[in-house]
């Protein structure tokens, strides 16, 4: 056997070297990328002081019983027109009623949203949301009673 011969089917330094090299930049590559779209994308969120937010973690539960307890349930649908429409059961009278529209990526501005009674008894937006996916943060006050909720609308 020569010497090229044996060499060539030999784990040397130098492809030792390379093997190492590709891996762990293939590595890097893929968790840059990863990283890249998680921040780019990230619609969360975010609290200013994680701290605060725990110490009225039990209000909020409270306020979620007590929410439970009043039995509204609503149903949100866009209008032809690109308007959102409101359908509120169990609610009562008097009801008042507004939203913000966040879009989920947070790709635009967030938009609040007024409502007036129409006559089929649905609220409808006082202007119209743009195409496309939305968050819809509901909040309804009848007197002291107030119920929130977040909803999708596509």
């Amino acid at each position: 056997m020569t010497a090229t011969a044996s060499s060539k089917g030999q784990l040397t330094g130098r492809k030792m070297t390379a093997i190492f090299v590709a891996f762990f930049g293939v590595v890097m590559a893929v968790n840059f990328t990863m990283a890249h779209f998680a921040s780019s994308t990230f619609g969360g969120v975010v609290v200013e002081n994680s701290y605060v937010a725990s110490q009225h973690y039990n209000k909020w539960l409270g306020a979620a019983a007590a929410q439970e307890k009043l039995g509204w349930s609503a149903a949100v649908s866009r209008l032809p027109d690109d308007r959102v429409a409101v359908r509120f059961a169990g609610a009562p009278d008097g009801l008042i009623v507004n939203a913000v529209a966040r879009h989920p990526l947070g790709r635009a501005p967030d938009q609040a949203l007024a409502f007036v009674r129409a006559a089929d008894g649905a609220f409808v937006s006082t202007r119209p949301v743009a195409p496309g996916r939305w968050m819809l943060r509901l909040a309804a006050e009848a007197g002291a009673a107030k119920w929130r909720e977040e909803q999708e609308l596509r």
